[in-house]
């Protein structure tokens, strides 16, 4: 894939469940703007565009704030099984629908930053991982620990693909420096609500990402 390439299409049009899906965000978004982190679901091209370079060989994948599932739907789409998906949602409000649209994910209530500790596999054996947190809005402490989280399961090679609304990757250099980690712009759109771009996040090298590491 090109990196800075700009991924721009047209939106399918909305049936009752993604009208329903708009007003649930919504009322979510309204009880808390701080968690949830923006005033509506994302969209199609976006789900598009964070998850074009995952497909069904990358095994077991985590997404991280599913919310309703817009980019749930897309690894599906892409090929990946839904068995392998593992579903990290903090919102009880989200929860419900997650388990009924897709009842052979494993859904886990939890907060992302204690991933690290929440022993999810034995091994990094995960091929890839993909972020709808608001990291922007999140404490460089939180960021850190959600970023140990996850790369603790992420098999070498593997990335973390996470959108944001702001100019720049949402995860500061320093951050990124201290876990050995880099980011590249991978695309965006302005198709969504608001405009959005995507990163990719891999390692440069070596870090001990097991829950003992400081």
């Amino acid at each position: 894939m090109a990196d800075a390439s700009d991924v721009i299409a047209a939106e399918p049009g909305f049936g009752e469940a993604q009208l329903s899906d708009i007003l649930h965000f919504l009322r979510s978004w309204a009880s808390n703007p701080l968690r949830v982190g923006a005033v509506a679901a994302s969209g199609e091209t976006l789900a598009r565009l964070i998850t074009q370079e995952i497909d069904g060989s990358a095994g077991a994948v985590i997404e991280l704030g599913p919310g309703t599932g817009v980019f749930t739907r897309s690894l599906l789409a892409r090929g990946v099984a839904e068995d392998n998906l593992t579903l990290i949602e903090y919102g009880d409000e989200f929860l419900p629908r997650l388990k009924h649209r897709f009842p052979k994910a494993r859904v886990l209530q939890m907060d992302a930053s204690r991933l690290r500790k929440a022993h999810l596999f034995e091994e990094p054996s995960v091929g890839a991982a993909v972020s709808g947190l608001p990291l922007l809005s999140m404490s460089p402490r939180k960021q850190t620990a959600i970023l140990a989280g996850v790369f603790a399961y992420l098999r070498p090679g593997a990335s973390l693909y996470q959108f944001t609304y702001g100019p720049r990757c949402p995860v500061p250099r320093r951050i990124l420096d201290r876990l050995g980690l880099k980011a590249v712009r991978v695309g965006g759109t302005v198709r969504n609500i608001p405009p959005a771009a995507v990163y990719r996040i891999s390692r440069r090298r070596p870090f001990d990402f097991t829950p003992s590491a400081e």
